[in-house]
């Protein structure tokens, strides 16, 4: 009896001693002290494994369980940088084309002078659908410009309050004339949709530079080649922006976070090349050619200005009833 006594000491003394040995060598492969800045498991390992990163929530709205989405950092980078150089490139490069043109071309002028009669190229209703739509696009434009250009250019020089409240009248601006620009364009896709389908007329426009790059006055219809592309622009532009700007507006409506993404990205970028377009259609109204301007001011242009940019549409208003034609005073007589 003595003997399995002693032996069970001994039999418990080297478990013992076993278990002790595998607790420090277990020990040992252990760190003293921990750093919660180690790099023990990378972020780029959790962001394979899944798109997101969500947690358990019990609240209703499910898209709160939504802790870090990796796209979304994507977008940031899209907005916070790529956004700003696509939209710099193509409005400040237009606006340099623009400028180097005009001093090379100048001004593209009526080569026989104004006659001092008139024809009637656009009623009332035409030009105030055309002047409510680009009255809402200039403000849209500029206040939509201002959240990607505003805080690094406009918040260094008027301060942070002065940002702050020009900031939130703008988009209270930009979400309430989208209305009227959105029926707008509506109104000038179905006025002037007859006049606007490409023909063959169009390929020997643009084949002679339309009148504007040399000395040529191609025959044109109504709306020229030029004009035609405008008027797609702003057509299928403008759809592109209403749509994807009403996802932003009213968020989530059978949308999710990666729509609501799409939905921005796509905004913006329709947007910025939709401004460059309009620059250089602004130029050919205004300073771009002499009696442009009118067609929209008065709705009335020169008789020589109608035979040299649109002879084909004058020969049409002429078969079918005669020019709708008023004789202008001579300057001098104005001036009495």
């Amino acid at each position: 009896m003595i003997i399995v006594a002693k032996f069970r000491v001994i039999v418990g003394a080297l478990a013992f001693l076993v278990m002790a040995l595998g607790a420090q060598l277990s020990s040992a492969q252990q760190p003293t002290s921990v750093n919660p800045e180690a790099s023990a498991v990378k972020e780029s390992q959790l962001f394979q494994e899944l798109n997101r990163i969500t947690g358990r929530c019990t609240v209703p709205d499910q898209k709160a369980c939504t802790i870090e989405q990796p796209a979304g950092r994507d977008w940031r980078h899209f907005h916070e940088v790529t956004l700003r150089w696509i939209g710099g490139l193509a409005i400040i490069g237009t606006l340099v084309v623009l400028i180097v043109f005009y001093l090379w071309r100048g001004m593209v002028r009526i080569e026989s002078g104004r006659s001092g009669r008139t024809i009637v190229r656009f009623n009332g209703f035409e030009r105030f659908a055309h002047w409510m739509t680009a009255t809402c696009f200039i403000i849209l434009a500029l206040s939509g410009l201002n959240i990607t250009f505003g805080k690094p250019l406009l918040l260094p020089l008027i301060g942070a309050e002065p940002f702050t409240a020009w900031s939130q009248w703008a988009k209270y601006a930009h979400n309430y004339l989208s209305f009227p620009f959105t029926i707008g364009v509506f109104l000038i896709f179905l006025m002037w949709l007859a006049g606007n389908i490409p023909n063959r007329v169009d390929l020997e426009w643009l084949k002679r530079g339309g009148g504007i790059v040399g000395r040529d006055h191609p025959p044109a219809y109504r709306f020229n080649a030029g004009q035609k592309m405008i008027y797609w622009i702003v057509v299928l532009g403008g759809t592109a922006v209403a749509a994807s700007g009403y996802v932003l507006m009213f968020p989530f409506y059978g949308t999710d976070i990666a729509s609501m993404q799409a939905a921005q990205v796509t905004h913006a970028i329709v947007a910025v090349l939709f401004v460059a377009a309009m620059i250089g259609h602004i130029y050919i109204g205004t300073v771009g050619m002499e009696g442009a301007f009118e067609a929209m001011g008065t709705g009335a242009v020169d008789l020589n200005w109608a035979k040299e940019h649109h002879n084909l549409w004058l020969e049409e208003e002429k078969a079918q009833s005669g020019p709708s034609e008023t004789q202008r005073q001579p300057a001098a007589t104005l001036a009495k």
